[in-house]
């Protein structure tokens, strides 16, 4: 894998080239992932913006996150995810919308362990979802779900060649 410095300047690039924008829908990085993405020069002609959703009533409320998937299955879940970054990408008019919802601890939340996390990604055509598993203490887990959200779009891109 790329350095992370290094990738986020392809992703950025990459949007560029194919005149794609793309928005964030965040719980669990609470803007890091957006953050990261706007350290890269050029970055503002790609990124459109983003939502720190750490509460279930924003999650619902600006990122059209179903009441009944909130109460039934909480923040840290698949169809969560897949519902923020859509809500992101409807939000912001943008091409993509990227969405992180997970525990960083350092307990346990809606009786899901320390680690679990889910990103997703929302295109024109669909939207995935990713169960990741980290260890490590609140930072490294945050840390490593923006690399691995910014992996899933670099994957993406890497597709549409």
């Amino acid at each position: 894998m790329l350095s992370h410095s290094r990738n986020n300047e392809q992703i950025v690039a990459q949007l560029t080239q194919k005149s794609l924008t793309i928005a964030t829908a965040e719980s669990l990085t609470a803007g890091m992932l957006s953050s990261t993405i706007a350290d890269v020069p050029g970055a503002s002609a790609v990124l459109q913006g983003g939502i720190v959703a750490y509460n279930n009533t924003v999650k619902h409320r600006l990122l059209d996150v179903s009441a009944d998937i909130l109460a039934a299955r909480g923040a840290v879940d698949a169809e969560t995810a897949r519902e923020m970054a859509r809500g992101a990408r409807k939000r912001f008019n943008s091409d993509l919308g990227i969405a992180t919802t997970g525990v960083a601890g350092p307990d346990p939340s809606e009786g899901k362990a320390v680690g679990i996390v889910f990103i997703a990604l929302a295109t024109p055509h669909e939207t995935t979802a990713k169960l990741l598993r980290f260890d490590g203490n609140r930072d490294h887990i945050r840390r490593s779900t923006v690399a691995a959200s910014l992996q899933l779009v670099a994957e993406w891109l890497e597709q549409q060649e």
